[in-house]
């Protein structure tokens, strides 16, 4: 994936003394009093500090009104930061409009699914779609591109901040008119619609695109295919404000580049990224652990090291230590921070910034951690703070560094994660994205690299590929995985997958539909199980929430495991077909991490792929590996609150507590290693 004018990093770096890793935060100095700025851009340099993200929720200071505007304090930061060495990501500030702006202009404001109005008082309270808002935000934009445009501080332009976190799916009139225009480019004809759509069903055929509505709420169901239309509308609408900013900061500032945070991190759904990415110069990401989920962090960064297309990424937001928005918010543990930035890192970031530099003393954020927590630069998280500003000096030679391909991949679609997680569905329990961060916990189990990559991806350079309910399949791609098997690639999906086209339509026939020839089998009926409910294969692992019915097909289909228990005692649990050196495998329950230990161990022998770790640390460490013109990288992550020893794995050590000849990692520590080429 290649952005749209190239790979590009920061504009003007730090240091002239060469690339190195960024570091820094989201910095708000308009919440603290003037005397504070100097004792921050002190302590920023003694942690080593070189970029922060600024004005990004300043809109109300820029322009207290409609014909006001108040740059002078911006001026005197960006001075500021400057003649101390550190670089600026520059917001365009049009994250939240302020309150003069919905009190003259209230149709700005969104509507969600029920017809509610959703007020300001928060943040993100405007609509995609809207005109208005359109013309106030780019006024805006251009405003800062004209003042800041050539300051020796700027490194980038940050666009908006978290677009879609709160305001995606947005339901009123503009954003209805906005979606009929996107539905006329998309089918061209209300007839292309009708079919597209099958409102043959319910009586719900349109004469005429005025007709047509978001799914807003209504008495039953809405049309799924309106429903997946609509969220693929939602993202492309944002997509559009993207661009409309970007259009902006590359006529005045062409030599700057332009990035927008995005958030791979747990259920963050409604924004399609992947075709997000082309429209940056360079990917960046905000993530925040869910309940101090490792695996998840692992995951996430990875999925955004392949949205980056293996170019290096720019980490915008996470956290030192607790957030404020959790049910229950705990503290990260002692070298839970380093772990957590070196991991980004292992996964092709070359910057780790946090929310946010001092932490506030008001607000709806005040209890969320910083870099400077409210006991101030006298406590233990700053010192690991200043800690790791060292660390990532340290880690000069990784920077500019990308990601070395895997011999597996696991494949992740937000068309399948839209679509098979819509209502009128065999089970409302099914997530998408768990099944597959469960493949990718089991592959950190069994100690074996991974690549979690989109369904455009050149399946023909991994040796495996992991479909994980790949449930949305046009022709194209079901054609392009076979080739793939039948070229000796090894394809493994699952339950749920391969069940309709782009449209939304079922593939006739018997499930799994696209995929029902390639493995050899077929399901006629869904077995979703109950919750609680729970069924035994002859591997020794227990499945949940799915059980196929399957019908062996193909005369060359092999039984891997059998269910021993339920409904479909006695019958496949999960199968293979040999194609010529290829093959094509299913499993049709849910294992979990665990329990897909063992299976995925069959799977990986009959591929070839095999961990570069020592058997012994496997589960225990976890490997991600970047390249340069003459070395690897390797980052070493200790999963565990235990030290571990990993014996046979030699390197110039950049980080860690270790020798060469005796690497022993600690609880929540990462060693990073240099190996040159062939060694």
């Amino acid at each position: 994936m290649t952005a749209i004018n190239g790979p590009r990093w920061l504009g003007r770096p730090p240091e002239t003394t060469g690339r190195r890793l960024a570091f820094g935060a989201d910095y708000n100095p308009e919440q603290w009093p003037r005397e504070v700025w100097e004792e921050d851009v002190r302590a920023m340099r003694h942690a080593g500090v070189n970029i922060v993200s600024l004005a990004i929720f300043s809109w109300a200071r820029l322009q207290p009104r409609a014909d006001r505007w108040t740059f002078d304090w911006l001026d005197e930061v960006m001075d500021l930061l400057h003649a101390h060495g550190i670089a600026v990501d520059l917001a365009t500030a049009t994250a939240s409009p302020p309150p003069w702006l919905t009190t003259a202009h209230p149709e700005i404001l969104p509507v969600d699914h029920d017809g509610r109005t959703l007020w300001p008082g928060a943040r993100q309270h405007w609509r995609p779609t809207s005109p208005i808002f359109r013309e106030h935000a780019l006024r805006l934009v251009r405003a800062m591109a004209e003042r800041y445009g050539a300051h020796p501080a700027l490194a980038a332009w940050h666009i908006s901040n978290e677009l879609g976190c709160h305001n995606v799916h947005d339901y009123s009139d503009d954003a209805a008119a906005a979606f009929r225009t996107w539905l006329r480019e998309r089918y061209g004809t209300v007839e292309e619609l009708n079919r597209a759509w099958a409102t043959a069903f319910w009586s719900q055929t349109y004469g005429d695109w005025q007709e047509i509505l978001p799914p807003r709420l209504a008495a039953s169901y809405p049309n799924p295919t309106q429903q997946l239309d609509f969220k693929r509308f939602s993202s492309d609408a944002l997509k559009d404000h993207l661009r409309a900013e970007r259009a902006v900061l590359t006529e005045l500032t062409p030599g700057i580049p332009v990035t927008t945070n995005f958030m791979v991190m747990g259920d963050t759904k409604g924004m399609d990224y992947a075709d997000w990415a082309h429209e940056i110069d360079f990917v960046s990401n905000d993530h925040y652990l869910l309940d101090q989920d490792r695996d998840e962090l692992s995951f996430s960064a990875n999925l955004t090291g392949w949205l980056a297309g293996g170019e290096p990424w720019f980490l915008m937001e996470h956290s030192t230590s607790a957030v404020s928005w959790q049910p229950i918010n705990t503290a990260k543990k002692p070298g839970g921070m380093a772990r957590d930035s070196l991991t980004h890192v292992a996964y092709g970031a070359d910057a780790v910034c946090f929310f946010q530099w001092r932490q506030s003393a008001g607000g709806a954020e005040k209890y969320h951690s910083a870099m400077v927590p409210h006991a101030g630069t006298d406590s233990e998280l700053f010192r690991s703070v200043v800690d790791l500003g060292a660390t990532l000096e340290a880690l000069a030679p990784v920077a500019g560094t990308r990601r070395r391909r895997a011999a597996a991949a696991i494949v992740f679609d937000w068309d399948s994660w839209w679509a098979s997680e819509l209502d009128s569905h065999p089970t409302s329990r099914l997530r998408y994205r768990q099944e597959a961060l469960d493949w990718h916990a089991a592959f950190a189990a069994a100690g074996v690299r991974v690549d979690v990559i989109g369904p455009a991806r050149d399946f023909a350079h991994y040796d495996l590929v992991i479909a994980p309910i790949l449930h949305v399949v046009p022709r194209a791609l079901a054609d392009r995985l076979t080739a793939y098997v039948t070229g000796g690639g090894h394809l493994v999906t699952t339950y749920f997958s391969g069940i309709v086209n782009e449209h939304d339509h079922v593939w006739l026939g018997g499930y799994p539909g696209a995929f029902r020839d390639l493995l050899g089998l077929r399901i006629e009926e869904f077995g979703p199980l109950r919750d609680g409910e729970r069924v035994e294969l002859d591997l020794g692992v227990s499945g949940t929430l799915w059980s196929d019915r399957i019908d062996v097909t193909g005369s060359d289909v092999k039984v891997v495991a059998s269910y021993t228990s339920g409904d479909q005692a006695g019958r496949p649990a999960i199968t293979t077909r040999p194609v010529g050196t290829g093959s094509a495998s299913y499993v049709s329950t849910r294992l979990g991490p665990a329990g897909l230990g063992p299976v995925l161990a069959r799977f990986l022998a009959a591929s070839g792929v095999r961990s570069e770790l020592p058997a012994a640390v496997a589960g225990a460490v976890e490997l991600a590996v970047r390249t340069g013109d003459d070395a690897d990288y390797w980052f070493l992550i200790n999963r565990t609150d235990e030290s571990v020893a990993v014996d046979g794995v030699a390197g110039e050590v950049l980080h860690g507590p270790c020798l060469a000849a005796d690497l022993r990692l600690g609880p929540r520590q990462v060693c990073v290693l240099r190996r040159p080429h062939g060694s």
